[in-house]
């Protein structure tokens, strides 16, 4: 039996990367016989990285950036042989790199994320790739076009600061100082969620509050998003605000359309770099996982989409996650089955610590049950 491990990141706890190598080893524990193939997935969030290095001939190239809250610190972005450099915001303006008591859109800038595309232009990549997920950020990527020459005014004329909070008082835009070379860059952002920049379903409204911000700051930052969106679209004669994708990472997915990129599906991109498609060709069965699935999973999860490509190819896929919510039934109509790693009445704290046991324990009993089924007459 030949199995492909396609699994997501189960965040904070284990990388795709470890996630497919735990699957791995339960299964072989289970049935040295079968075959397993490990591809691990992304869909442009925490972990994308470390999926592209653990499928290609990549390498890390460090940088000295801008951290989240404006910290100098240590960044890094993937360099691949195909001449593509890989950046994810999670890595350089990530919400896991500050601490939960900073957590604040007035104080978290993309800035960082500007630096690295100037760096990769200036290690000479003519195409990057930038994943969304994860980040801190609640700025409309201001920050970021900052660092690549853009210059922002207040009312009375005083160039603002790179830092979430300058998108509050932004009344005027400078782009003539905008790196000129950004035209001859391909950029292509894996994106794994549609929200448009404002409104109901825009980046503060909905992922606001996960950063810090406080009701009433999600509503002035949607105000304030409205405005700096509308003097983009007069300075550029483009309309990007209501495009799919357009309010990821806190609005990044809209300053990148601004300055010429393509948003992509983040799952879809990172499958077809790592060749997930023809390893479903001969197999039998796939296992994938992510930290939590629900109705969500279905609609541009990497999960979701691993499934999909399974059953295109009349494979059936698993789902093994930290945690199983909302309608399973609407899971049930992708994956041949779904299962949570939590064996009972657990800690968040123990649940994360104790994720790889978990895992792997959790997938040698679903492989048992396979086994087993398949001597079964029915």
């Amino acid at each position: 039996m030949k199995i492909v491990i396609a699994p997501d990141s189960f965040k904070g706890s284990l990388t795709s990367r470890q996630a497919a190598e735990t699957m791995q080893r339960a299964i072989l524990s289970a049935n040295p016989a079968f075959d397993t193939v490990t591809k691990p997935m992304a869909d442009g969030g925490e972990g994308t990285l470390d999926a592209l290095l653990a499928a290609t001939d990549g390498e890390k190239k460090v940088l000295d950036c801008t951290g989240p809250l404006g910290e100098r610190q240590s960044g890094w972005y993937a360099a691949l042989k195909n001449e593509i450099a890989v950046i994810e915001a999670a890595t350089i303006a990530g919400l896991t790199l500050v601490p939960e008591e900073k957590r604040n859109p007035d104080l978290t800038t993309s800035y960082g994320i500007g630096e690295a595309i100037k760096d990769a232009i200036d290690e000479g990549f003519t195409e990057i790739l930038v994943g969304l997920g994860g980040s801190s950020t609640n700025d409309g990527g201001i920050g970021m076009l900052q660092a690549l020459g853009l210059k922002a005014f207040d009312e009375e004329g005083s160039e603002l600061p790179a830092k979430g909070a300058s998108l509050l008082e932004v009344a005027a835009l400078d782009f003539k100082n905008l790196d000129e070379r950004l035209k001859n860059i391909e950029i292509k952002v894996a994106c794994d969620v549609d929200n448009p920049l404002t409104g109901p379903r825009g980046a503060s409204a909905v992922y606001g509050p996960q950063k810090g911000a406080t009701e009433q700051q999600v509503e002035h930052y949607d105000a304030a998003m409205e405005r700096y969106g509308k003097l983009i679209e007069a300075e550029t004669g483009e309309n990007h605000m209501e495009v799919e994708g357009a309010g990821a990472a806190g609005g990044l997915g809209f300053a990148l359309l601004t300055i010429g990129a393509e948003l992509v599906s983040g799952a879809k991109l990172i499958a077809e770099a790592i060749g997930l498609e023809e390893s479903l060709t001969d197999a039998d069965l796939v296992f994938t996982g992510e930290g939590q699935s629900d109705e969500q999973t279905l609609y541009g999860k990497a999960p979701g989409y691993v499934a999909e490509l399974a059953r295109n190819h009349g494979v059936p896929a698993v789902l093994i996650s930290g945690s199983i919510g909302g309608n399973v039934e609407e899971l049930n109509r992708l994956f041949a089955g779904c299962f949570s790693i939590i064996p009972g009445p657990m800690s968040l704290e123990d649940c994360i610590t104790h994720a790889e046991t978990l895992l792997y324990d959790a997938t040698k009993q679903i492989i048992h049950l396979i086994e087993t089924s398949s001597r079964l007459e029915i």
